[in-house]
């Protein structure tokens, strides 16, 4: 069988399954584990091996149960870079490259050299990742507390190639409380606890809900960052932070209480105030 014909097969199962774009859903799973793009889907007659087309049949049946696509097919791409993910670690979003886009455009304006970043929350590492490829001069740290994400992590900067992150196990500033640092970054759980239940299927059943829940009103992490930040950003410091739908009036307020000023706030693809940017001018170094 064809790529293409398997790739229409798939379709009509998702699309019978209900769940949303099928086609696209299709393509993203042909192509991913195939190895193939997009031009050679359509215009080459790749041929795919029945053991192949088995193991292709059985991810499509547990995407039919809710299982991410990203999880399928094991990895995804985020800002140049080849993330692997799978259970235990957060999916990362094309939103979360706007904050990527806009630690890159401040930071280099900034004079002082070597940079130290401290990218809290990280995850699959994807943006920590992403910055230390841009600034392969820099040093940057990514702090979970989970070991699962610390697995992904590490994984992802030998499979990119990408040398001067260090990845650390703890809670938030904890493995890293005798440093300080020129940009603080997080993407951090902001959904308030009692929207879990109303997120997608594929997120709610199967992304980990530690890297969600921002607790009662979804600024757990935030006061948190805000409250502790100061005494590790180094003077006129940055700290930068993706940020959750409607919350960038709460964020203001909790920034200013904790010293913070030249607040921006930058909107994403949909028009939402996504990312949040400040600056410690008098930070304890």
């Amino acid at each position: 069988m064809t790529a293409l014909a398997k790739m229409k097969e798939i379709a009509a199962l998702f699309e019978r399954s209900g769940i949303e774009d099928p086609a696209r859903e299709a393509e993203m799973l042909i192509t991913g584990l195939q190895r193939i793009d997009r031009a050679a889907l359509y215009t080459c007659d790749v041929d795919i091996p029945e053991d192949r087309a088995r193991h292709i049949d059985d991810l499509a049946v547990r995407r039919t149960r809710g299982e991410p696509i990203q999880y399928l097919i094991g990895c995804v791409p985020f800002y140049g870079l080849t993330i692997y993910v799978g259970s235990g670690v957060l999916i990362p979003r094309p939103e979360t490259e706007v904050l990527v886009d806009e630690v890159i455009k401040q930071m280099r304006q900034k004079a002082a050299s070597p940079l130290r970043f401290l990218d809290l929350c990280t995850g699959s590492g994807c943006i920590a990742l992403a910055i230390a490829r841009h600034f392969p001069d820099a040093t940057i740290y990514g702090v979970d507390a989970s070991e699962a994400a610390m697995v992904y992590a590490t994984q992802n900067a030998l499979a990119n190639d990408v040398h001067n992150v260090c990845f650390k196990l703890g809670d938030l500033f904890e493995p890293v409380n005798t440093l300080h640092f020129d940009c603080i970054v997080s993407n951090p759980p902001y959904v308030r606890h009692d929207e879990i239940k109303t997120l997608q299927r594929e997120i709610r059943e199967h992304e980990p809900i530690s890297a969600l829940d921002g607790g009662r009103d979804g600024l757990d992490f935030y006061r948190r960052i805000f409250r502790d930040a100061p005494a590790y950003l180094n003077d006129n410091g940055l700290i930068m932070l993706e940020i959750g739908y409607c919350q960038s009036a709460a964020i203001r307020e909790l920034a200013l209480s904790a010293g913070l000023t030249q607040l921006h706030f930058i909107k994403d693809f949909a028009g939402i105030e996504r990312i949040f940017t400040a600056k410690m001018l008098n930070a304890e170094c």
